[in-house]
């Protein structure tokens, strides 16, 4: 068995889903592994990974609208807010959500759904830079 890594670094637009399906796909590619598994980790507290809807954008907007809803932006709700009225909302919305993905590896490809995409998840309301560790195990092509 071999192990490939890679870390990504992304830049996030603010409060938003970013697609990194392509980035990931690339680092897949580069470790020439055939058969595997792809394990992804998003090394922040206040934004998430998600596998989610490529195809209609409004499942994504729903997706907010409701995360929105659920954990609302109130500093008179929360007790920590050294780092602004929008932080402690991503830290509770990265505990409901998650920071890790695994994705089989065949032929080389992710195989990922027909309508599935790899998307990072900002919950903060600027620009960030962040960071996915994917690292890749598997046998290579014979």
């Amino acid at each position: 068995m071999t192990c490939y890594q890679q870390l990504l670094k992304i830049k996030t637009a603010g409060k938003s889903l970013c697609n990194i399906t392509a980035k990931v796909e690339a680092a897949v590619g580069e470790s020439e592994i055939e058969i595997g598994l792809c394990t992804l980790f998003l090394r922040h507290t206040s934004a998430s990974l998600l596998i989610q809807e490529n195809a209609d954008p409004d499942v994504l907007r729903d997706l907010e609208n409701f995360f929105a809803k659920l954990v609302p932006e109130d500093s008179q709700r929360y007790i920590h807010n050294a780092e602004g009225p929008d932080d402690m909302p991503a830290h509770i919305r990265t505990a409901l959500t998650k920071t890790s993905e695994h994705i089989p590896i065949s032929q080389g490809k992710l195989l990922l759904g027909t309508w599935q995409g790899i998307y990072i998840w900002e919950h903060r309301q600027r620009s960030h830079i962040r960071e996915v560790v994917v690292h890749i195990a598997g046998n290579l092509a014979i």
